[in-house]
């Protein structure tokens, strides 16, 4: 195994080590507040880092609206920050989206029954994974 290939598997074991997640069953919501753990950044170089989201300015709560098509902060942290959400599926039990905004493409793989979210950003030469959990948010008429 090459060089990029061991910090690769290295980065991938350090983010599945984490402790065990729990969230809730997302099946049949469309709005839902998630969390993400420790997040890995690595460069074209195969140097890899993993830190807290915070470190990466990455929100600590995300809602994710679905009827709204946005990714948004929540009000309590202050930032105000949404992104759209360029394609939705919902299929096999699994919640998929993606998404392009500022030369960073997303997308997100959620387990609609366990609520577990998995996690991939890039830009040019540089890409994140992480891991987290999420749990239903009421509708907003309700």
């Amino acid at each position: 195994m090459d060089r990029r290939g061991a910090t690769l598997l290295m980065a991938l074991t350090l983010m599945l080590a984490s402790s065990p997640v729990v969230a809730d069953d997302l099946t049949g919501h469309d709005r839902f507040l998630c969390s993400i753990g420790d997040v890995t950044m690595c460069n074209m170089d195969w140097e890899c880092e993993t830190a807290s989201p915070s470190q990466f300015n990455i929100p600590d709560f995300i809602v994710f609206d679905l009827d709204a098509g946005l990714l948004k902060t929540t009000e309590a942290s202050h930032e105000n920050r949404q992104t759209p959400i360029l394609r939705v599926a919902r299929e096999d039990g699994l919640i998929v989206l993606q998404g392009l905004e500022m030369g960073r493409a997303f997308s997100f793989n959620i387990d609609e029954v366990t609520g577990v979210l998995t996690a991939a950003s890039a830009r040019p030469g540089v890409f994140f994974g992480g891991f987290g959990v999420c749990t239903p948010l009421p509708a907003k008429n309700e």
